[in-house]
């Protein structure tokens, strides 16, 4: 492997995949994109010629079979993960994945057996882990700065729903947005989740519910500890991406609030009011996907375990299985009920 710079393709250059790209060509001089590739090759060519990749490969197994590609970079669609895993690791290159890896445990356990065979690393990406604001939550829980904690607050709205055709192929809610909510809770608590109890329905519009999905919900968690959690979701917030947590402890809380463009607060004689919050997670998270993949890139060089491991991508999604088989049968579900 290359002492100076890690040589990597890429898979997939839609919305996460051009996040990625530009974040390895303009912020990241220890990486070198050799090559990029996407379903929709003019995608991958206006991706090639904005962020300086030499190729555009005909395909996934043109990348795999690279012998100069050390890293690959998988955003692609989710039901094409796994899959990739599997042939990745068996090609020897080195993984960072975007979430979910699958939707059925059996899927991911087999992408996990191929990576731990071929000895390889491998990293998802939950991003949210980078963030500065939540990373200081959890050192405040890890610390015991706050004392034993014992409830926790999630709260994540998107500004609008997804398009129905990214609803109908997304795995639903618990899948495609809650996923995130619960690998962050995992996080910042440092325990694991027991047993989830969802409360659900269709608030913001009638076709998602068509589509065979839920757009609002409220998701209770017991943790092993005794910590208490709630995940508040919904797919529609007017003003903005919501982005909050709270724990409580038993010597105080600490909270996370919502980003802003600016911290200017206007002031009348009628009201006091300031702008809206940042209105989309590329704006939001724009520094937690540059600190990802920098710990990525680090492990790999270092040769040191991954800070968001397979396991780590394993257990959101029972834990989304979970959420899905409360609500559809109306009581609480203990994760090892699906596998989990």
């Amino acid at each position: 492997m290359s002492t100076q710079k890690l040589h990597i393709g890429i898979i997939g250059a839609g919305r996460i995949g051009r996040v990625h790209a530009e974040t390895l060509a303009f912020r990241l001089p220890e990486s070198q994109i050799v090559s990029i590739t996407d379903v929709n090759r003019e995608a991958a060519q206006a991706l090639a010629a904005r962020c300086n990749i030499p190729k555009v490969a005909a395909s996934s197994d043109e990348i795999l079979a690279d012998k100069q590609i050390e890293v690959v970079l998988i955003c692609s669609s989710t039901n094409t993960h796994a899959d990739l895993i599997a042939q990745a690791a068996k090609a020897g290159k080195h993984i960072f994945c975007e979430k979910p890896i699958a939707f059925s445990l059996e899927q991911i356990d087999h992408a996990l057996a191929a990576v731990k065979t071929a000895g390889v690393q491998l990293q998802i990406g939950f991003n949210r882990r980078f963030d500065a604001n939540f990373a200081r939550v959890r050192q405040a829980v890890a610390s015991g700065e706050i004392g034993t904690p014992s409830l926790m607050h999630i709260i994540s709205r998107d500004p609008a729903p997804p398009p129905l055709s990214y609803v109908k192929v997304s795995g639903g809610i618990f899948m495609d947005m809650t996923i995130h909510d619960f690998d962050m809770a995992r996080f910042l608590i440092g325990d694991e989740v027991e047993e989830i109890y969802t409360a659900a329905g269709v608030r913001v519009d009638p076709e998602i519910g068509k589509a065979g999905d839920l757009d609002t919900a409220l998701i209770v968690l017991r943790f092993r500890n005794g910590v208490i959690g709630t995940i508040d979701n919904s797919r529609k917030a007017v003003y903005g991406y919501d982005q909050r947590v709270e724990i409580l402890g038993s010597k105080g809380k600490i909270a996370t609030e919502n980003f802003y463009p600016n911290q200017i607060v206007i002031s009348t004689g009628d009201t006091v009011y300031k702008d809206l919050p940042l209105n989309f997670f590329m704006d939001r998270y724009t520094e937690s996907f540059v600190a990802e993949l920098q710990s990525f890139i680090a492990a790999v060089l270092e040769k040191r375990t991954t800070a968001v491991t397979g396991i780590d991508g394993r257990i959101p999604v029972a834990m989304a299985l979970a959420a899905r088989k409360s609500y559809d049968e109306h009581r609480p579900v203990r994760l090892s009920e699906v596998g989990g």
